[in-house]
């Protein structure tokens, strides 16, 4: 993708100029990602290169109006980004900024799926022992799918760790057919 480049050169320069506020600035780049994402027209009129650039703008500072104590840092890169045309760029640049925070501050990202919805000191536990195995702080997100039918799977960074019954099952099978 040819944002990617963009995207990682932006979120290191929005990382410089966060400075100690990484963390807040994270936060509120994630509520605007949200925000845009419940708002396609008005990310599409952002990103489309047929509005000018005083609409643009103009939307802009609409957003930055209505977005109470959001921080100078981000108002100006959006801003920046309505003002070059890069508008396109800026989930991508959330993600490379959220990746650059998490990597700065030691932490990874991950998500655990269940059959069921698990319970607060079951998703602490799991969280407990990912971090054992990962030797880092894990931001865990947890996920329902019914076709699971019971066990977990958890996805930490690029790592898969499968205690799901299917799988389970099948490690059955492979072990009885090989006897």
């Amino acid at each position: 993708m040819s944002n990617v480049p963009v995207a990682r050169r932006y979120a290191r320069a929005l990382l410089d100029a966060a400075g100690p506020e990484a963390d807040q600035v994270l936060t509120q780049i994630d509520s605007l990602v949200t925000f845009f994402e419940s708002q396609k027209e008005l990310l599409l009129t952002l990103s489309s290169p047929t509005a000018t650039r005083t609409q643009r703008m103009q939307i802009v500072d609409a957003v930055i109006a209505s977005a109470p104590g959001l921080l100078p840092v981000l108002a100006n890169l959006l801003k920046l980004l309505s003002d070059r045309g890069r508008f396109s760029s800026f989930t991508f640049i959330a993600r490379q900024f959220r990746d650059m925070v998490d990597s700065r501050m030691g932490r990874v990202r991950g998500r655990v799926t269940s059959a069921a919805k698990l319970g607060d000191t079951q998703v602490a536990a799991i969280k407990k022992q990912l971090e054992a195995l990962t030797q880092r702080s894990v931001v865990l997100e947890a996920n329902v799918d019914p076709k699971l039918i019971g066990g977990v799977i958890a996805n930490v960074g690029s790592h898969q760790y499968d205690a799901s019954l299917r799988s389970q099952l099948s490690e059955l099978s492979r072990t009885l057919a090989a006897r």
